[in-house]
């Protein structure tokens, strides 16, 4: 009941209990006001200034799950699914065991906040240690994704009971303004995450920092201006589980440089040379610094881009079958490592190349680092190379381009990786097309036909949907045994648990199908036209017809393997 002889309709405090037991409204939470140390209308302002800072940190956690389950297990799209549904039931079975915490809604929430700065904090290393060590973090993203959706969903209920604690007011209107305070905290964290979060402190450090806030805000509200619903026990009790949660927190922020390094060594072995977060991607150069480039590796995103000991088998066929004829002007989309260039370069008569690389990182890794630019000849010291940092997509648009190419390598991420898979769309084909001049030709990278045949013939299949029309063949002699796919798991491409011994390609051409074959000029140390040709009739055995093309608006390739 409201007591409508106290001014402004607030009820008078209640005296504070005994020590040795809780308040009576602790049985009956909004029978009576709190006896708060501020007006009733500053403790509500804390409360809801809480609200806004639980809000912010946990779609931090959601969002931090979310970008590295997609960075090391792959398939964004399903990825999110996951995370999104699991975190959403789990949120509805935390509100129905709050109701068991409102007898004690202040004890209840600085506990619920305690454990969830804890778990979301940590989930990140959890996630990356798993990997790392265990190879496999779905389980444990499942996990986290469930306890922290219980705890988010445990602290709305509880919130509410402090707020009718601290002034009595119509449901309705204690619910807009708790849920008002929870979006706009959200928003904010939505935001700080790819803003300020990630790029400045990066995934664990960013999580650590947020789990500490959480912290401090919840025992900050409980711990001070509800310290009178608490015994002296629970007091207590909350103030050493917040001050462990913070110290853990800390003490793990301090090591968290040197558990990347030793988590990265377990994942890429014990020569790491290099390791840079771009503002596109993460960059690992492993192998020694001097001696045969052949002991390269070059992870992108922790995918296996390129190997020292095989990479010219990928770009020999990737590259030259495309330039049997006109090819005085060249684009290479991707491919900012350099070595299509190198290729492409191969042909004296070549006027002109324009790579098109998302990250400027990767060529000015590809210019600098002295066993990278020896592995693609130096290649960015030629006059007739230009660099355009751009989305291919976006760049592709421009109408000024229609017709200009006579020959276009498509040297991209695999399709199956979400971010690139509008690259592998029919929209993308048909702006290619355009660019090429009449009699050109483009070649795509359509990732591995033997454990991956339905994309491959989903990439063909969208080529031709754009009207060009295509020769599949493919490239065997694969000798690294990391899935450069969609998977970053070793050994897991497309869940067969065999690496893939193959890469696949498409020639494509507007008018008539292109001739595969190679010219004899170029010095090449893999293909050559015969073995080209009986590649492409192995690989024309293993067609797969029928399947529908991939568009931006339905994109095929997730979960196809």
């Amino acid at each position: 009941m409201i007591d409508r002889s106290a001014p402004g309709r607030v009820l008078p405090a209640a005296p504070e209990p005994h020590e040795s037991e809780p308040q009576a409204a602790q049985t009956n939470p909004v029978a009576a006001p709190a006896a708060l140390p501020v007006r009733p209308g500053t403790g509500r302002l804390l409360v809801l200034a809480t609200v806004f800072v639980c809000a912010a940190c946990g779609l931090v956690y959601e969002l931090e799950l979310l970008a590295l389950a997609s960075y090391l297990i792959g398939d964004s799209v399903t990825q999110a699914s996951v995370v999104l549904s699991v975190m959403v039931f789990a949120m509805g079975i935390g509100s129905l065991l709050a109701k068991r915490m409102r007898a004690a809604p202040a004890a209840g929430f600085g506990a619920v906040e305690a454990v969830l700065a804890l778990v979301g904090g940590l989930s990140a290393t959890a996630l990356y240690a798993s990997f790392a060590w265990l190879g496999e973090s779905r389980p444990v993203l499942v996990g986290f994704s469930l306890a922290i959706g219980i705890l988010i969903g445990a602290e709305i209920p509880l919130l509410m009971t402090l707020i009718q604690r601290v002034r009595r007011q119509d449901a309705g209107g204690a619910v807009a303004d708790l849920f008002a305070a929870d979006y706009v905290g959200a928003l904010v964290g939505g935001l700080a995450f790819p803003f300020l979060l990630l790029p400045v402190l990066g995934q664990l450090t960013g999580a650590m920092l947020t789990g500490m806030v959480n912290a401090a805000a919840g025992g900050a509200l409980v711990l001070w201006l509800f310290r009178r619903d608490l015994t002296r026990r629970a007091r207590w009790l909350l103030l050493a589980g917040n001050i462990t949660v913070l110290a853990l927190l800390a003490t793990a922020g301090i090591l968290a440089d040197d558990f990347e390094r030793i988590a990265r060594t377990a994942v890429y072995g014990g020569q790491v040379r290099v390791a840079v977060q771009t503002g596109v991607q993460e960059l690992v150069l492993t192998g020694p610094g001097s001696g045969s480039p052949r002991s390269l590796d070059l992870y992108l995103d922790g995918r296996l881009r390129v190997s020292g000991y095989d990479e010219y088998r990928y770009h020999e066929a990737l590259v030259h079958p495309a330039m049997h004829g006109r090819h005085e002007r060249v684009l290479v989309l991707g491919g900012g490592d350099g070595l299509a260039t190198r290729e492409v370069l191969r042909h004296p008569d070549v006027e002109s190349v324009t790579v098109v690389e998302l990250d400027p990182g990767l060529v000015r890794l590809a210019r600098t680092d002295p066993m990278l630019s020896r592995l693609n000849g130096e290649v960015y010291a030629d006059p007739r190379i230009a660099v355009v940092f751009s989305d291919a997509f976006r760049w592709l648009r421009d109408p000024a381009l229609s017709g200009r190419y006579d020959v276009i390598i498509s040297d991209l991420p695999d399709p199956g990786i979400t971010a690139s898979t509008k690259l592998y769309s029919q929209e993308f084909y048909g702006l290619a097309a355009r660019a090429l001049r009449p009699g050109g030709r483009i070649a795509v990278h359509a990732g591995t036909l033997s454990t991956r045949p339905r994309t491959y013939w989903t990439v063909e299949a969208t080529l031709r949907a754009a009207g060009l029309r295509t020769a599949p063949y493919s490239a065997s002699g694969r000798l690294s045994g990391f899935a450069a796919g969609p998977d970053r798991t070793p050994g897991a491409a497309g869940g067969s648990g065999a690496f893939p011994q193959d890469w696949g390609f498409v020639l494509a051409g507007s008018g008539r199908a292109p001739e595969l074959a190679v010219g004899q000029e170029t010095g090449l140390r893999f293909l050559s036209t015969t073995s080209l040709r009986a590649a492409a009739r192995d690989a024309e055995r293993l067609r797969i017809r029928g399947l529908p093309p991939s568009t931006l608006s339905h994109p095929r390739y997730a979960g196809v393997s």
